[in-house]
């Protein structure tokens, strides 16, 4: 029996441990933020108690303390987790190699009001600006007209005067209002399924516009075109990720025009989702994957 510490949240941790232990693998769950770890002789975890981990914690100095201690090798590793949650490093990855990305424009601060006005009229209103480094939604603004853009810059301003506030950086970028949200999953480079998601018809009525399931968005499984499929394995292919969600926005095309899809985001910390979401033999795949990183120590 592989023994796997998880240390993502518990409703990923409660849909896999079954799925996991029909195939040999026994996940146990190792919250690493949000408690008092020990350091000493009475320390949580013994190196050698587990054989492989999931994905790395998302707050990278508790992730530190609990690779420390665990003393494994990762499916998703630290490096995976920085790259991903670097989004405009991705993006800009990405656009290098070819692949379709919305506009942005990256700005580190602190910059000029000048600056940021130039940066403004490069886009059609309304923009979206959106930290570089948050999850789940946070942060994320839009921006109608350029009074209310600087005024967000203003606070981003203020919110990066904190020494402790590391990444001093956030993207501007066009805002689309037609497009329908998805996230493709990719496991070991190959596609294992997607979700549309979609905010209920009363939040949208209420000016809700972030598609984020922890913001109450609904997830539903589909079924997305071969092109989207291949698209979603060359971004995890670029980015070296074993474990990747790809968020793709796809604005429906006009008379004669081409449908256009982008790739928003990636998260290479992604909630696993129901298994009817997923392509027949994830669990298959998902135990291979984390058995060879066991292997490979």
């Amino acid at each position: 029996m592989i023994e796997l510490a998880v240390a993502n949240d518990q409703e990923t941790f409660q849909r896999m441990r079954e799925p996991l232990a029909d195939r040999g693998i026994r996940a146990s769950h190792v919250p690493s933020s949000e408690r008092v770890v020990p350091l000493g002789s009475d320390v949580p975890w013994d190196a050698g108690e587990y054989d492989v981990g999931f994905v790395y914690p998302g707050r990278v100095m508790e992730g530190g303390v609990a690779d420390a201690l665990l003393s494994v090798p990762w499916l998703n590793d630290r490096e995976a987790i920085l790259t991903s949650r670097n989004k405009a490093g991705v993006l800009a990855r990405l656009e290098r190699a070819g692949l379709p990305v919305p506009e942005s424009v990256f700005v580190s601060n602190p910059v000029s009001e000048a600056e940021l006005t130039a940066v403004f009229e490069r886009f059609e209103p309304p923009v979206v600006v959106k930290p570089n480094s948050t999850t789940r939604g946070t942060g994320v603004a839009k921006a109608h007209d350029l009074d209310s853009f600087l005024g967000i810059c203003d606070y981003l301003s203020l919110v990066h005067d904190y020494r402790a506030t590391g990444d001093r950086s956030f993207l501007v970028q066009e805002y689309l209002p037609e497009a329908t949200d998805y996230r493709l999953m990719v496991l070991e480079g190959e596609y294992v399924g997607a979700v549309e998601r979609r905010l209920p018809d009363d939040a949208v009525a209420e000016g809700q516009w972030k598609h984020n399931v922890h913001r109450g968005a609904q997830a539903t499984g589909v079924s997305v075109p071969e092109e989207w499929r291949a698209l979603a394995e060359r971004v995890a292919t670029e980015l070296e990720i074993s474990f990747l969600g790809i968020d793709l926005l796809a604005v429906e095309a006009e008379t004669g025009a081409d449908e256009r899809v982008v790739v928003n985001e990636t998260n290479a910390r992604p909630t696993i989702d129901k298994a009817t979401k997923y392509e027949p033999g994830f669990y298959d795949r998902l135990a291979d994957a984390i058995r060879s990183v066991a292997e490979s120590q």
